[in-house]
């Protein structure tokens, strides 16, 4: 079989697994235990390789036990949704498979990274601003915190930084854990990482932000950075970013916006007043892969001030990759990677494919199904909001007839859900109480998809209430 066959017949796959992805009947995932998947798939590499039938097999059953995240029913991550005009743009980079440090070798996706940055701080209203694609959310809160460093210390480019020197950066207690781990590599030490208090939906209390700064200025340790949360992994709340900047100019503080889930809600004229401030911030962090449905990985760091990213980095003594001709741009002077994907490539096709307006439309959709959903919930007497909807993610749980534990109870129905393969839904922890996490980020979702879901979840507690209530008649 020549390569061109088996491409052939992997294209044909590919055409049956997009179709797949809307057969509301097909499975999300046929779940399988690891034990389960090693006798069906053999993942040991052989020394003589496999044939052609055999490799295509591996490729169906590559696809086979995956999870579908381009069904509607996949709502368990902050990612999901099959955006095809960025697939196809996947593609074609990985087939020019070019790096991203030079123009000499990634003229077309150089042009394409500085549009797509400019039109993303057209949004932020960075003026002068600049940016860089990164892979992913944890590493543009790392390069954030990084240039914020610079700023207060910029000796420590060179010379290190000195541990009698307290610096202590602030976050919302709710904050992702990335800060905790910027402020490890970066050898702050997360436990210099202060958690700022947040009220019942989330959001970090900007007088208890100026209290924690207080208390470090009067130990003589020096605050240097702020982040506040656009969207909140669990609860999808946002921080007020006008109050934080307020307190932010007042002591000389990098404000950071992290946007990493919630970001792209800058794009609706209808809902960003969330966002309102966001000019005032220093950086912003904005992942594509998640509300705007772009193939993993998709991520970018904006900063407010032209030359901030470059500043970063060290004297590069490197002529054999950066030669300084043509006055062109090269973009990996202002990266901490080397090799970088050109992941702009993809956002370019699906953002030139659907258009401004388009998209716009799509993260409009989304806050209005997050609406539809916690509206199904409090018009159910058996199904209860644990905190109001703050923007993309419904927390909730099932409260059945009978006494039980609802923790237990709620964690076994989403168990029993998820590996039905009929909806898969995440979950977490607000304060004691198990919530089912229902996060809103596929743009397609119609409110038929949100009926099945609850169907499907509905169908799942009414057998699980039934299969406890049995147990307690037997006992």
């Amino acid at each position: 079989m020549k390569e061109s066959d088996i491409l052939s017949e992997a294209l044909v796959k590919i055409k049956n697994y997009i179709a797949a992805n809307k057969d509301q009947d097909a499975p999300i995932v046929k779940f399988r235990t690891p034990a389960d998947l090693d006798k069906i798939i053999h993942f040991t590499v052989d020394t003589a390789g496999v044939s052609e039938n055999e490799f295509l097999d591996l490729l169906d059953k590559y696809l086979e036990y995956s999870v579908h995240t381009g069904n509607k029913q996949f709502l368990n991550q902050l990612y999901s949704g099959f955006n095809f005009p960025a697939f196809i743009g996947e593609i074609f980079s990985t087939l020019a498979n070019t790096s991203m440090y030079t123009y000499e070798v990634a003229p077309v996706a150089t042009s394409i990274e500085k549009e797509m940055i400019a039109l993303m701080n057209s949004y932020t209203g960075y003026s002068d601003g600049d940016g860089i694609f990164v892979t992913g959310g944890s590493n543009a809160n790392l390069i954030a915190m990084f240039s914020a460093r610079n700023r207060i210390l910029p000796d420590s480019r060179f010379e290190g930084y000195d541990r009698k020197v307290k610096l202590k950066a602030f976050v919302n207690e709710q904050a992702h854990y990335s800060f905790d781990t910027a402020a490890n590599v970066l050898g702050i030490g997360s436990k210099n990482v202060v958690k700022v208090k947040s009220d019942v939906t989330g959001k970090m209390i900007p007088a208890e932000l100026e209290k924690n700064i207080l208390e470090t200025i009067a130990r003589n340790e020096k605050p240097f950075f702020v982040a506040a949360t656009c969207a909140t992994t669990l609860l999808g709340a946002y921080d007020p970013l006008d109050e934080i900047a307020a307190i932010c100019k007042k002591y000389k503080l990098w404000l950071h916006a992290d946007g990493s889930f919630g970001g792209s809600l800058i794009l609706s004229d209808q809902y960003k007043a969330l966002m309102k401030g966001i000019e005032r911030t220093d950086s912003f962090a904005w992942n594509p892969h998640k509300l705007m449905n772009i193939p993993l990985i998709c991520s970018a760091l904006l900063v407010k001030k032209r030359g901030t990213l470059q500043h970063n980095i060290t004297d590069i003594n490197a002529d054999y990759i950066f030669h300084d001709i043509d006055e062109i741009e090269d973009l990996g002077k202002k990266s901490i990677q080397c090799g970088r994907k050109v992941d702009a490539v993809k956002l370019w096709f699906a953002w030139k494919y659907f258009g401004l307006k388009n998209y716009q439309k799509r993260i409009d959709n989304l806050i209005n199904m997050a609406i539809y959903a916690a509206k199904k919930i409090s018009d159910h007497p058996q199904l209860e909001m644990l905190v109001p909807r703050q923007s993309f993610a419904v927390c909730f749980r099932y409260v059945p007839k009978f006494k039980t534990d609802l923790n237990q109870f709620n964690l076994d129905l989403r168990e029993q859900l998820r590996k039905s393969g009929k909806s898969i839904v995440n979950y977490g922890y607000i304060r004691k109480s198990l919530a089912i996490r229902l996060v809103i980020t596929n743009g397609e979702l119609l409110e038929a998809d949100m009926d099945l879901f609850f169907k499907n979840l509905l169908d799942a507690a009414n057998n699980l209430e039934s299969k406890c209530q049995l147990e307690l008649e037997i006992h």
